[in-house]
């Protein structure tokens, strides 16, 4: 079994995609607010549920390539270092936007919304979101996917679907208030500029690992 460090940084970046704003977040927001707590948990879960999908999908794929091409993944750090960078000045340029006023709006979803169709909804946007494909590739460029098991992929699936999913209850819950809802649009920046940063360390950290060796 590989160490418990390579999970919590994967942890880390999939938690860190969750507090800030994207199409997932504002979905779960959005549906919490117009539906109802029912709707939102429906959301919340089918965030869960495609999270796994991905962690699955891109873990074995990626696993194959790396398996067939030994010297890939070393290639691949530089494209994630690239990712990492865009994704701390996309956040440090939402977090500056937001400080000097700009809102994002929720969109208007149905009132009536069954916790099925919520599900459904979120399954989807998760699924096409490109911010996914981008978020994973960098995640799995990190992860020695290459020395996993059955057990690290099985492990790595529960916690990203568990850190995915419970954070977006944790949103449907909250902000199943018109309050709440009003409060994060408002001082979201903070998250996003906290994000940004942390995303540039992760950067600097696996520059520091490929120079190192």
């Amino acid at each position: 079994m590989l160490p418990l460090h390579e999970y919590f940084v994967v942890w880390t970046i999939l938690a860190l995609n969750v507090l800030t704003p994207g199409p997932n977040v504002i979905n779960t927001i959005a549906t919490a607010m117009s539906a109802g707590r029912v709707a939102g948990i429906g959301a919340a879960l089918g965030v869960g549920v495609g999270v796994g999908g991905w962690c699955l999908g891109t873990t074995l794929g990626i696993a194959a390539l790396f398996v067939m091409l030994p010297g890939l993944q070393h290639n691949l750090s530089f494209v994630a270092i690239g990712l990492l960078t865009w994704f701390a000045i996309r956040y440090l340029r939402a977090a500056w936007a937001g400080w000097h006023g700009a809102r994002r709006g929720l969109p208007s979803l149905p009132r009536q919304d069954s916790f099925g169709s919520a599900f459904w909804r979120s399954l989807m946007i998760n699924w096409l979101n490109p911010k996914a494909l981008t978020t994973w590739l960098v995640i799995l460029t990190i992860f020695p996917v290459a020395r996993a098991g059955a057990l690290d992929v099985a492990l790595l699936w529960a916690g990203a679907c568990t850190v995915a999913g419970g954070m977006h209850l944790g949103y449907a819950l909250i902000f199943s208030t018109g309050s709440a809802a009003r409060f994060y649009i408002r001082y979201g920046w903070v998250m996003s500029g906290t994000a940004g940063v942390l995303f540039a360390l992760f950067a600097l950290r696996l520059f520091a690992g490929l120079i190192s060796g």
